[in-house]
């Protein structure tokens, strides 16, 4: 008896070895996406909103199932005023903080470099920039999905001194709006 058990036994562990559960071979690991935006911000420096294309990639689930990184490059260079332009160069985490359905909502926090260009030949400068934002994404298809998205930039350094002498410097907030598209690699 025991001899047939261990017999039956042995020739099922294959078959049950591989049974599995529809939903478990989906998902579960990395997920990388591309995308490009138009973005809209406001420069803090000059009366006008300036215009500019955004490409960025985030890399999902790296420690957590809600943790990611997103790197971005920002050119703003439409609606130049006297030759004003910017350019943010950024990276860092983010959290996803609510999804329902196809809709989900994210916050970030990102490091890097802010580079401007003055109106008028004032000068140009580089700066280092932090910037808490959010996101909003919603999935359009399995690998597209439309997404805005908001950042408050603040350059503690910048202006610089070398434009605000004798004053001191107090730095400058770079706030807008991007909104586009993002494709899911895998």
């Amino acid at each position: 008896m025991f001899r047939k058990l261990f017999c039956l036994t042995v020739l099922l562990i294959p078959v049950s070895a591989l049974a599995q559960v529809a939903s478990a071979t989906r998902g579960g690991g990395l997920s990388l996406s591309a995308g490009a935006e138009y973005s809209n911000f406001q420069p803090d420096w000059g009366p006008n909103r300036m215009g500019g294309i955004t490409v960025f990639g985030d890399l999902d689930r790296i420690f957590l199932h809600k943790l990611g990184i997103e790197g971005e490059a920002r050119w703003l260079h439409f609606n130049e005023w006297h030759d004003e332009s910017e350019a943010h160069y950024l990276v860092g985490p983010r959290y996803r903080l609510l999804r329902y359905h196809g809709l989900s909502f994210y916050g970030k926090f990102l490091l890097g470099g802010g580079f401007i260009t003055y109106p008028d030949n004032f000068g140009s400068g580089s700066y280092f920039a932090y910037v808490p934002g959010g996101t909003g994404e919603y999935r359009l298809t399995r690998r597209w999905s439309a997404r805005v998205d908001y950042e408050y930039q603040f350059w503690p350094s910048a202006p610089g001194l070398a434009f605000t002498f004798p004053r001191p410097s107090h730095g400058l907030t770079p706030n807008g709006f991007s909104g586009g598209v993002s494709y899911r690699i895998f």
